[in-house]
This record gives structure tokens, sequence and C-alpha cells, in this order.
């Protein structure tokens, strides 16, 4: 099957100056853009993270403090890139969890506001580890039968994570080949953020996943506590966690202003027997 498209699709790929999504800070990004008519467009940035890069990383991904000292910061490249993926869908290897967490962060802390809102998530590794159990190079050499040149290179991480996706595709019939499908099936569970830190229940409710309101909604908590929210603005969250949290206290907000005057004095009277 061919990648069935309605709109265009972004791959890329990270090296970046650790794997924590709230302090560390890209390196080098690599973006592929696929068409919905097959046509492809590519872009790869080596980046100042304007923090050292520890040698471990370096290590790794063969990028040193010097080789970027010239390069522009994420901050210079952030509008390019938000225009390159606006009204895009996503796809990585491994991206769920760290590359589109922490470019979410990269462009916000950048000013710039990010959100999965009308986009789906394509993940190749939770397709690959659901259907084989491999990482990237093994997977390229079992789907590809290639050898992948330049491991922990963005830009050959990024063209090898596409193909092989599509190599997936005629694999494995029962994924479906639209968007939608490859969302579902690359997902591990709901999340309402990326980090983790607040997941939907089976109502279909925002619930805390961590800490001793683990398990409860975010309204309930919000009315129960209003300092929670407070707190975790302030304390060191991912910014794509603090802004889902504004997001429910809008529209808690927003519910709130449009009780009638009778659901308003119930609410009221809820809140006092509560007490």
């Amino acid at each position: 099957m061919n990648l069935n498209l309605t709109k265009p699709i972004i791959f890329f790929d990270l090296e970046t100056t650790g794997v924590n999504i709230a302090s560390d800070r890209i390196v080098e990004i690599s973006i592929l853009k696929v068409f919905p008519n097959g046509n492809k467009e590519s872009k790869t940035w080596l980046v100042n993270p304007e923090i050292e890069i520890p040698v471990e990383a370096s290590a790794i991904h063969g990028i040193t403090n010097e080789k970027v000292v010239m390069e522009p910061t994420f901050k210079e490249l952030a509008p390019k890139i938000n225009e390159l993926i606006a009204d895009c869908d996503l796809a990585g290897f491994n991206s769920n969890r760290f590359d589109i967490p922490l470019l979410a962060e990269e462009l916000m802390r950048s000013g710039i506001d990010f959100d999965m809102n009308n986009r789906k998530a394509i993940d190749v590794q939770v397709i690959f580890h659901k259907k084989e159990q491999r990482t990237l190079s093994a997977g390229y050499q079992f789907y590809c039968g290639k050898n992948l040149e330049d491991a922990h290179s963005a830009e050959a991480d990024t063209n090898a994570t596409y193909e092989i996706l599509l190599a997936q595709l005629e694999k494995y019939e029962d994924i479906g080949n639209t968007v939608d499908s490859l969302s579902e099936f690359s997902s591990h569970r709901d999340r309402a953020d990326f980090a983790g830190f607040v997941l939907y229940n089976e109502q279909g409710n925002e619930i805390f996943s961590f800490g001793k309101y683990k398990g409860r909604t975010v309204e309930e908590v919000l009315i129960e506590n209003p300092g929670y929210f407070a707190w975790m603005q302030n304390a060191d969250f991912p910014l794509y966690t603090k802004k889902v949290l504004k997001d429910i206290k809008e529209r808690m907000n927003t519910a709130k202003n449009e009780l009638s005057d009778a659901e308003k004095l119930r609410a009221l009277q809820l809140k006092f027997n509560n007490k």
C-alpha cells in the first residue's frame, strides 16, 4: 500500500543535548515534508543550543560545541520551521515520546504557540515494536534490506524512518495506510499532554497520572484545590503540559460563565455540602 495522505505530513528527527524534554535543546533538526501527490521537500539545520553539549551526547551524534557555535539558534529558525510544519501531520521514530514533545517545547520557548489540535501523529517506532521489536538500524535492515549509514545523523534517520513506514505499509495490510489509522495504531495510550502527566480516562476526561491526585480528574482537583494549578505553572513541568492545564482551566471558566442562575445556585449548594 502507498501512504494515503489528505494533507502534507512531516517526517522529522532531532539530535539534542540530552533526553530531558524540559531542559535539553535541539542541536540538529531534519525535516522531510511529504505531500499528498507524492512530492517531497526536505530541510536540515544545525542549531546552536545556547548551552553546552555534553561529551556523552556528542559521542552519539558527533555534533560538538565547536561545530554549532556559528550556527543559528532555534529561536532564529523557529519561524521557518513553524511555517514548514503548519497544517501538517507529524511522524518520526520514537516521536510521540520525545521528538514531538521537545519540538513543542522549543517552539513555545521561542514564543510560537504549538498545538496538536487538528494534527495526527504517527510513531514509526511504535508500529515497529508492536510488530517486530527492533531498533531503527535493525528496522532499516529488516524492512528495507539496507544498512543505515550515518546512524544518529538527523537527516539519515529521518529518511530511513520514511522508508521504513513505506515498507511497513507493504508488509502489514492490517495497519491501514491513512494518517488516522496509522496514528491510532502507533499510540500507546491516550495522553492529554506529551509527557504523560495528564491522561484521558475511559470517559474521555483529563486525569492526573502522578502525585497525590493520581487518577482524579483535573477539573475536580482544580475546583477542590485551586492552588494546585498555580503550583504546576511555577514548577518544572514541560511548557506543553502547562498549556494543557491552562486550556482546561479556561474551558472550566467558560462553562461556568454559561451556567444559568439556577445551575450556578445548584453548584454553590453542592460546593457547600461538600465542605
